[in-house]
């Protein structure tokens, strides 16, 4: 049986939980948690670099935030869809580790992948709980499990956050991380394609989102989230 994990993220494309939630991970993983991350498609139609390089990009990224486990679910880039077969390729994934919190696309973003990819984690999170829908993992019939809750990480669009993660010590790895992924973002050198992630500026905007949210608490650097469902707590003074 596959080691359990504290928390699991989910992103449309490699690099989307870095971009929104690194922060946030990296958080995580300096308190002892257990994190991993599974990527949807291998990024397939980006316009920049290739899926060799971008996977060799995503396990760099790993490496300097410490996750547990990296999967990629191997689906089509623009073309997946919240049916059946997409929903048990992550309800399987869901039961192989058994993550109290899953982390998820934005519910609503620029890029259509996005949406799409919130909508099928958050389903295949409820589903991977009935114990009627069956599913096998190396031959073996897995348990069903839902996890406790799924966040919504706030991405290229501003949405109003639920939440907001004090990442200010560990602002500077998630850049790492970010930078990681050198054939999608800014370099002087690069002849490939100019996107709207590629130039210099979106850097700045990367840092100025981190401050507004940060700014929402009182801190230098946040990462904000969306709840599925209103979160409780046993302690008022937790959230000061």
């Amino acid at each position: 049986m596959a080691e359990q994990l504290d928390v699991l993220a989910f992103g449309a494309h490699p690099d989307d939980v870095e971009l929104a939630a690194g922060g946030t991970i990296a958080l995580l993983v300096s308190q002892g948690k257990k994190v991993g991350i599974a990527d949807l498609t291998r990024g397939q139609l980006g316009s920049r670099g290739s899926i060799a390089e971008r996977e060799e990009e995503a396990a760099a990224s790993s490496a300097i935030l410490g996750l547990a486990v990296r999967e990629n679910l191997g689906m089509e880039d623009g073309f997946f869809v919240n049916d059946t077969q997409h929903r048990e390729a992550v309800i399987k994934i869901i039961r192989r580790y058994r993550p109290d919190i899953v982390l998820a696309n934005a519910p609503e973003d620029r890029h259509p992948d996005h949406g799409r990819a919130a909508k099928l984690v958050a389903d295949a999170a409820y589903f991977s709980g009935l114990r009627k829908i069956k599913t096998v993992w190396n031959g073996a019939e897995q348990e069903h499990f839902r996890p406790r809750v799924v966040y919504h990480y706030i991405q290229d669009r501003y949405l109003r956050p639920d939440f907001v993660v004090d990442v200010t010590p560990h602002f500077s790895r998630k850049m790492e991380a970010i930078r990681a992924f050198k054939s999608q973002f800014y370099s002087s050198e690069s002849t490939e394609p100019n996107t709207p992630i590629s130039s210099r500026e979106f850097m700045e905007f990367l840092e100025g989102r981190a401050r507004e949210l940060g700014r929402n608490i009182g801190v230098e650097f946040g990462e904000g989230f969306i709840g599925q469902r209103t979160p409780g707590v046993s302690d008022l003074t937790l959230l000061v």
